[in-house]
């Protein structure tokens, strides 16, 4: 039913992450995934299948696999999950990170977060639980706000998983029902084309290996398409973003007294001897050190370091440095103090136009009001209303923020890094919003 397009194997570690709504069986998929792999030791298999709190009845099954994943009390108590769990396996072909999401509506933040370090979405769908009377079927609003998550995020690898074939026989036509719904689904939040998978995690089915039961689904396994999958790196700002996260004083006399500045450069790169700006003071200097680290706490000189490195700076100049400046490249001194963003609203307390909350933008925190909420998206009919002024929990929307003092920010489509924010209330610390910046004013 689906066209799936054979990619070019590239090596390497692949980061996904199951999400979807309650029960769809997300921590029994990556269970399978690993069981399946070989990649779960004979005394975990012995210790899960003893556990009371085992939720498989079916008779093929010999262990709840979700267990595997469900590592907290709680969420073997209740059957569910509540924190990102993150799982390592390997095959012949390529290493895997896979992060098991929760379904639950309460623990979106936890959502957000594991889907904010991955490359692939593995977007799971009971198909038990689809509303097959209507057209296009009805999905779970929980599948839809996963799925706007999953976009505003910007992931470009999606994949559906139609789970618990094996309740419906395996049937084609309910298949084909539901890739319809989440076609049009993918078209209206304007999603990349997924590529959408017919599965039975508690069976195996079509996880790692094809099934006969599926013989009319002439695709791969989710495996064998996740093996094959040729990641591209995300869209990012090729020009230097360097937050300083910490600031090395080494003691001594005048003759030997060491100031170094810390942080991982985002994008770009610096180099030995390059002129650089530090925002937001304004001030210029020259890289006379950099240190890399190599692990075990050692780190080494070079003349270059790249995105992704952890580095240590010293300049030729005396310069006023402190945690939460950025270094840039020297030609660029631009600062805002209003921003324009998606928000995924994470608090019991709904949002407030009246009241400042602390925006953390990589390693600086300033004081934030947001001026107006100028979209709500209303994940169960996909519209947007612009006649609400408020977010409540896990509600999505775009607002306009005014800040107390000036940043360096990107849009969270050029970097992920310096595009993105947590909105923090100051008096209980608590994460209220995670932001996606889409405009700098």
């Amino acid at each position: 039913m689906t066209n799936h397009t054979q990619l070019s194997h590239q090596a390497g570690v692949l980061r996904f992450i199951t999400c979807g709504s309650v029960d769809d069986g997300k921590s029994t998929l990556i269970g399978r995934l690993l069981y399946d792999t070989k990649a779960v030791l004979s005394d975990q298999l012995q210790a899960i299948s003893k556990t009371k709190h085992a939720r498989v009845t079916a008779a093929d099954a010999a262990v709840d696999l979700a267990l595997l994943t469900d590592g907290l009390e709680a969420e073997r108590e209740q059957g569910i999950t509540i924190d990102v769990a993150y799982r390592y396996f390997a095959t012949a072909k390529r290493k895997f990170i896979v992060a098991d999401a929760p379904g639950h509506e309460q623990y979106t933040r936890n959502m957000v977060t594991g889907a904010s370090q991955a490359d692939v979405a593995i977007l799971l769908v009971d198909a038990t639980r689809v509303q097959l009377d209507t057209e296009p079927a009805a999905l779970l609003a929980q599948t839809k706000r996963h799925a706007t998550i999953v976009k505003l995020l910007g992931l470009r690898h999606i994949a559906v998983a139609v789970n618990k074939m094996d309740l419906l026989d395996f049937d084609e036509a309910i298949f084909h029902k539901i890739s319809l719904a989440i076609e049009d689904l993918a078209k209206t939040l304007d999603l990349p084309k997924p590529v959408i998978f017919p599965v039975s995690a508690l069976l195996g089915d079509n996880v790692v290996t094809p099934s006969q039961r599926f013989d009319w689904y002439q695709g791969p396994s989710l495996l064998t398409w996740l093996e094959s999958l040729e990641i591209q790196a995300r869209a990012s700002i090729q020009s230097l973003r360097l937050p300083v996260q910490y600031v090395a004083r080494q003691d001594g006399s005048a003759t030997d007294d060491f100031r170094g500045y810390l942080g991982r450069v985002e994008s770009g790169q610096i180099k030995k001897g390059q002129r650089i700006t530090i925002l937001p003071s304004g001030q210029e200097a020259t890289v006379a050190q950099i240190h890399i680290s190599n692990g075990a706490a050692h780190s080494e000189g070079v003349d270059q370091a790249d995105a992704g490195d952890v580095i240590a700076l010293s300049f030729a100049e005396d310069v006023d440095v402190s945690r939460g400046d950025m270094i840039v490249e020297s030609d660029l001194k631009s600062l805002t103090k209003q921003i324009q963003a998606h928000l995924c609203w994470l608090d019991t307390e709904p949002l407030s136009t009246s009241r400042k909350y602390l925006l953390r933008h990589t390693t600086q925190t300033v004081f934030a009001k947001v001026k107006a909420v100028t979209q709500v998206f209303d994940v169960q009919t996909l519209s947007q209303h612009t006649g609400e002024h408020t977010l409540t929990m896990n509600g999505i929307g775009q607002v306009e923020l005014v800040l107390q003092k000036p940043i360096m920010a990107d849009r969270f489509v050029d970097s992920l890094a310096t595009g993105s924010f947590v909105l923090i209330d100051e008096a209980s610390n608590h994460t209220v919003a995670a932001g996606m910046i889409v405009e700098i004013a």
